[in-house]
């Protein structure tokens, strides 16, 4: 079985060495502690959420604190064309079931995106408390699956914002599809062709509507903007399935899964 993973200051990650002795103390050493009872004499990974893998030996524990030895450090590359899922917001939190989903399977970054058929609604009060909650789920999905790299959350944006984003993201080379079960074009289709011509770096984004589907108005909006509407399969998916189930795809075309 692979090593727990905890979360480590980025600052303490990097001036770290083998040898070293650290301290992992709050709400990450809590988790290990109390949530995951790790002891003395087990092996850890501390994450740095920037690629850094800091392979240690528990020293001891108190309360809320975690005494470890640095055995290895890892620095893991990232990808080359990482995938952004836009996940228009859900009801029954279908939207969060499918960020950790996506977090677990690969994804690079998510954005909320409120959509003109979404039920859930984010107003000024709300944003804040919600993109939190995004946020942790994030986190959480990032140590469950041992990922040395956390996902970005993105600002959320409405529909035009999010044409807007499409455009620069085109104009940089991105590969950017809208999930839509009216589209003609296979997903399959679209990445290879993309991919032949792609640089390193240049990102895929997968937009996903929200249950009551993408308007008429907004797919032309994000078409005309340079997005491909593209058929995932035969099966209408549910808004919190559709995103993971696209993003083993492209990344098993993009040869890294």
């Amino acid at each position: 079985m692979s090593n727990h993973s905890f979360v480590i200051d980025p600052e303490l990650a990097r001036s770290s060495v083998p040898g070293d002795t650290l301290e992992l103390s709050g709400p990450e050493a809590h988790h290990a502690v109390t949530v995951k009872r790790v002891a003395a004499g087990e092996h850890l990974d501390l994450l740095d959420g920037q690629g850094l893998r800091l392979t240690v030996e528990v020293l001891g524990t108190g309360k809320d604190l975690l005494r470890a030895r640095v055995l290895e450090c890892t620095q893991e590359t990232g990808s080359d064309h990482p995938v952004t899922l836009v996940q228009a917001l859900s009801k029954g939190e279908r939207d969060l079931q499918a960020v950790e989903s996506a977090v677990e399977l690969g994804v690079l970054a998510v954005r909320p995106w409120q959509a003109d058929r979404s039920i859930v609604r984010w107003n000024a009060a709300k944003t804040d408390k919600a993109l939190a909650k995004w946020r942790a789920q994030v986190r959480s999905a990032q140590k469950q699956s041992r990922r040395a790299f956390e996902p970005e959350v993105l600002a959320p944006v409405h529909s035009k914002e999010l044409a807007k984003a499409v455009a620069a993201d085109v104009q940089a080379g991105a590969l950017v599809l809208v999930l839509h079960e009216q589209a003609t074009e296979p997903v399959a289709a679209h990445v290879a062709g993309w991919l032949a011509g792609a640089e390193q770096g240049q990102k895929v984004v997968m937009i996903v509507g929200p249950e009551g589907g993408i308007s008429d108005s907004e797919l032309e909006s994000f078409t005309d903007a340079g997005a491909h509407a593209a058929l995932l399969g035969q099966h209408v998916l549910r808004a919190s399935t559709a995103g993971p189930a696209a993003l083993v795809l492209i990344r098993h075309l993009l040869g890294e899964i």
